[in-house]
């Protein structure tokens, strides 16, 4: 069941919760239902041999009232999970109202996520996509986007990309949450 965060909520470590209710984003960890409801981001990105870049995006998504969707399990899927994860975040992308691509700086290519950013740079869905400055293929990616998507700035850092998608949410009508 998704989890939200922000402040805690009354069922806070209600058994039935895939961890800690919080108020304001809607935390929603593969393999979990995804909402049909509400503005929705997906956290596509790397994942294998990569830092755990979401949970930062996460936090600097919080005082949104947003359902952010993130395809890093807090566990590591066994490989007969591999048809379940990718049909999650198959459903999730589509789900999406805007995707927030980050490519960490690390030795993986994230050929799932370089799939993933080519399918959508093609279409029409608000993308806000960023790559570590030492990541192997982040100029395979600006010059790629510079043909899909004259215009589209590669960010440098994860605080840019966050800081680019909040803005395409805003500009789409979603605000911050007051305290």
């Amino acid at each position: 069941m998704p989890r939200t965060r922000g402040s805690p909520g009354p069922d806070a470590g209600s058994p039935d919760r895939v961890g800690v209710c919080f108020t304001h984003v809607v935390y929603v960890e593969a393999p979990q239902p995804i909402p049909v409801l509400g503005r929705c981001v997906f956290l596509a990105g790397g994942i294998t041999g990569c830092p755990d870049w979401q949970a930062e995006a996460v936090a600097a998504l919080s005082d949104l009232d947003v359902v952010v969707l993130n395809p890093r399990r807090t566990t590591t899927p066994r490989q007969r999970d591999a048809a379940e994860q990718i049909g999650w975040e198959y459903h999730g992308l589509r789900r999406a109202d805007l995707v927030l691509f980050w490519f960490p700086g690390s030795r993986s290519v994230q050929p799932i996520a370089l799939y993933e950013l080519g399918a959508h740079a093609a279409g029409r869905k608000p993308i806000a996509v960023g790559a570590d400055p030492v990541y192997p293929r982040r100029a395979d990616v600006v010059l790629q986007l510079s043909h899909a998507r004259p215009g589209l700035i590669v960010r440098d850092t994860l605080a840019a990309t966050v800081a680019e998608a909040r803005r395409e949410l805003a500009g789409n009508g979603l605000r911050a949450t007051p305290p």
